[in-house]
Parts: structure tokens; C-alpha cells; sequence
């Protein structure tokens, strides 16, 4: 089976600035794979490098098996077109620290809006789409709501069943309880464990070192943009090899 994400020699540059160097990473298909380590260590660099929000300095970059945001012609890569790179990015559902839901959209209309605008539904179909994925979320009784109504947990669910409304591959989250009130924090995690638990492939960039244990099948802990180690949660959280990786959880735990 094709892994659903495979990264080689990855390098991300911004300027003189090297962010991510030279990282390598497979997550199998059906696979949770959490990402922990301190700000800065290129994280957030890394999964937007996977959807091609970020376009990769040097390696290789491969969602299904398919090279992302390039094409090998002879030997020679080149960019793909906008167009192409639209395609491929629709099949990763992406989901952020802040909701950007739209303010003048209800709960419903702003999940209907990317089924409508880039999969070409109908009216109907979206709509049908967007209420089964507010239920899954457990937000169908709020779909009337507007974001200024919801709070910031219910504004985020709402963010997810927008990216799940997609029906994508895979699933990436950036931080995605950073933003929200400590108590708002459990709700939007039980839907992520959901998620999950239906096998649906994750990457989670998070400092919720709860969840990674309780949900991950695959830890990786990132550094001054390297992974310094990755495993199962038992072996990565509760027995790290590496020094730099003892000493972030000493702190953090």
C-alpha cells in the first residue's frame, strides 16, 4: 500500500533563515501521526509544506503517491500549474490555529461554501454534505448560528466539518486548540479522537501531549527543524532516547 504521506530531504528556506533540514517522514494510510516539540523548530512549516501552502526548498514532497506541486519531465522538475496544485490540495483537509470562518455566512452556509465553489455541487448535495458533517462534529442544532454566535470551540468544529466537507484523504491540523479557552480545549480533542477512531489519516501539529499519547500511533519530535526522534508514544513521550527530546518533556510534563 502507498503511504499517504511520504517526505524526502525536505528543506524549506525563508531567505537566509533554513527552517526545515532535510526531513525525512512516512505516515501509512490510516495512521495518527502527532507532532510535538517547542515554537520554532519548523512544525508548522512541515504540514504546510504537505498541502503545498508552503512550496519546498529542496527534496521531495509525496501525499498518495503523487509528487506534490511538481512534475519530473527528462529528468528536470517543474511547477505545476495553479490549477494542478488546486486539484492536489483538495484532497487535504487543513484546519488552523484561528477558525477564518467566514463572519456574514451561517454555521451551514460557511461548510457548504468549498463543496459549492471548488467540487462544483449543487445546492442540495452541499447542503446535504454540510449537515452530515455538522452532526459528526455534534454542531447540527447550531448550523443557523453565525461564527459571532458559536463559541470558540463550536467556531473551530465548525472549521473542521468545513475541511471535512471536502471529503479529503488526509487530515492536517496546525495548533488547533492553541487559540481556544482552556475549558473549550476537550471538546474540539473529542472530535479529533473521533476522527480517528473512524481512520481517517491525521497529522497533528499540537503541544497536547495528552492527546498524542491517548490517540497517536506515531509520535515525532521536531527540532530546529530535524526530527530528532519519532515512535509510539510510549517509546518517544515516556522513554526518549535523545537528550533534547528528555529535556522538552521534563519541561512540559
Amino acid at each position: 500500500m502507498t503511504a499517504m504521506v511520504e517526505a524526502k530531504g525536505v528543506h524549506k528556506l525563508f531567505g537566509d533563515l533554513h527552517v526545515l533540514k532535510g526531513v525525512d517522514l512516512t505516515v501509512e494510510q490510516g495512521e495518527v501521526c502527532v507532532v510535538l516539540g517547542p515554537s520554532g523548530s519548523g512544525k508548522s512549516t512541515l504540514i504546510r509544506c504537505i498541502n503545498e501552502l508552503e512550496q519546498i526548498s529542496a527534496g521531495r514532497m509525496f501525499v498518495d503517491g503523487e509528487l506534490m506541486g511538481l512534475k519530473e519531465v527528462r529528468g528536470r522538475l517543474h511547477r505545476l500549474s495553479d490549477k494542478e496544485i488546486a486539484r492536489q490540495r483538495s484532497k487535504v483537509g487543513m484546519v488552523f490555529q484561528r477558525f477564518n470562518l467566514f463572519p456574514h455566512m451561517t454555521a451551514l452556509e460557511n461548510v457548504m461554501e468549498a463543496p459549492r465553489q471548488v467540487r462544483r455541487l449543487d445546492k442540495a448535495a452541499a447542503e446535504r454534505i454540510a449537515r452530515e458533517q455538522l452532526e459528526r462534529v455534534g454542531l447540527s442544532d447550531r448550523a443557523d448560528h453565525y461564527p459571532s454566535q458559536l463559541s470558540g470551540g463550536q467556531q473551530q468544529r465548525v472549521a473542521i466539518a468545513r475541511a471535512l466537507a471536502m471529503e479529503p484523504d488526509l487530515m492536517l491540523f496546525d495548533e488547533p486548540t492553541s487559540a481556544l479557552d482552556p475549558e473549550l480545549v476537550g471538546e474540539v480533542l473529542a472530535v479529533m479522537k473521533s476522527l480517528a477512531a473512524s481512520g481517517m489519516t491525521m497529522i497533528v501539529v499540537t503541544h497536547e501531549v495528552g492527546f498524542a499519547r491517548e490517540v497517536a500511533d506515531n509520535v515525532v519530535f521536531m527540532d530546529d527543524g530535524v526530527i530528532v526522534e519519532q515512535g509510539t508514544p510510549a517509546q518517544v513521550i515516556d522513554a526518549p532516547r535523545e537528550a533534547r527530546t528528555r529535556d522538552f518533556f521534563d519541561k512540559v510534563l
